[in-house]
């Protein structure tokens, strides 16, 4: 693969709820080489042993979850490498932005973090019948002092559509990561 080649890496981070998913699937398909890199995927694919973060024990649940980070950035580098735009999908805050920067090789990329009220995330979460309301309402204060890299959207009051419209027309200036 030439050096012309390279393409991009976007992560998509907000809490349960978000719209982290809904999304990046849509990010993706406005390019003309993607991949949506679904980081909960990824913990899916253990087949025996597997502990979701906050589960116990509680060590090997967040073990788990550094190893599903290093192995989505690994992808999305690969990816990267052959000219597909990546568009990672996971809860990236708190200290899980700087394991993401340390593990993600290409430079620069581009961070998108989805801020919807606790009031929207409470009614999503309700609407798709999913008890992760109590992640999020925990969540929400160690995003909210998630470091502030890239760009960050109060996506409320906007459809997915509408969200990834703005995304689109502003992460390149917005939202641009480069290495520490």
């Amino acid at each position: 693969m030439t050096a012309e080649a390279t393409g991009e890496v976007i992560v998509v981070s907000g809490l349960p709820g978000a719209g982290k998913t809904t999304l990046a699937a849509a990010l993706a398909r406005h390019f003309d080489k993607s991949v949506h890199l679904e980081a909960d995927l990824l913990q899916k694919m253990i087949v025996r042993g597997g502990v979701w973060p906050g589960e116990e024990p509680i060590a090997q649940g967040f073990e788990q979850l550094a190893l599903r980070g290093r192995n989505i950035c690994s992808l999305a580098d690969a990816f990267c490498h052959e000219g597909f735009t990546a568009i990672v999908d996971d809860v990236v805050i708190g200290d899980r932005f700087d394991e993401f920067t340390a593990h993600l090789a290409t430079r620069p990329f581009y961070f998108i973090l989805l801020l919807p009220s606790l009031e929207t995330l409470r009614q999503r979460n309700l609407a798709r019948g999913k008890d992760a309301f109590y992640q999020s309402e925990a969540l929400y204060e160690v995003a909210q002092q998630t470091p502030r890299h890239g760009m960050r959207l109060d996506n409320s009051s906007e459809t997915a559509q509408q969200t990834c419209n703005t995304i689109l027309s502003r992460y390149r200036n917005e939202a641009r990561v480069m290495a520490p």
